[in-house]
């Protein structure tokens, strides 16, 4: 008994949907490969400390700007620290942040945690505007019990212990 139909009509529809699945999950692969390399996870400090993001890897690290740890450095870079509840990261930015960056305020860095444990950004990002505040922030801090609600006291809340990586 033979597994392929009597009909030459339905032996070439077969051959057709099969030629076109082998070709669509050729597609997927190499999208889902081609995608790896592009695609930044967001983390807060606490959630990176316990996923132990490896060194090099590009991220998105967000929270809250610790107050009194912006350092301008005459070469042109800032060290801040990013905190949440639980944990707070150095990070080192060469550039110029963005208008609305200040300390106690939400923020959003994009790029890569050095062997020492200071994360490298190549990119900084503030809120648009007094109650704006990226989604993945919003959560992590409603996670960790930071939420003070919409725009009421975030630069208010108790500042996260120093703990670094």
């Amino acid at each position: 008994m033979s597994l392929l139909p009597k009909s030459r009509k339905a032996r070439r529809r077969l051959f057709v949907v099969s030629a076109a699945a082998v070709v669509l999950g050729g597609a997927a692969v190499m999208a889902f490969f081609a995608l790896g390399d592009t695609v930044s996870f967001f983390y807060s400090p606490a959630q990176a400390q316990a996923a132990k993001v490896p060194a090099g890897r590009t991220i998105q690290l967000g929270g809250l700007v610790r107050p009194g740890s912006v350092a301008k450095h005459p070469d042109g870079t800032v060290e801040f620290a990013v905190a949440d509840h639980a944990a707070a990261d150095t990070v080192v930015y060469r550039g110029d942040l963005p208008d609305l960056f200040r300390e106690g305020q939400g923020v959003v860095t994009k790029g890569a945690f050095r062997q020492d444990g200071v994360f490298v950004a190549t990119e900084v990002l503030a809120k648009h505007d007094e109650r704006y505040m990226p989604r993945e922030v919003t959560k992590a801090l409603k996670a960790s019990g930071e939420w003070r609600g919409e725009g009421a006291g975030i630069a208010e809340a108790a500042p996260a212990q120093a703990g670094g990586r």
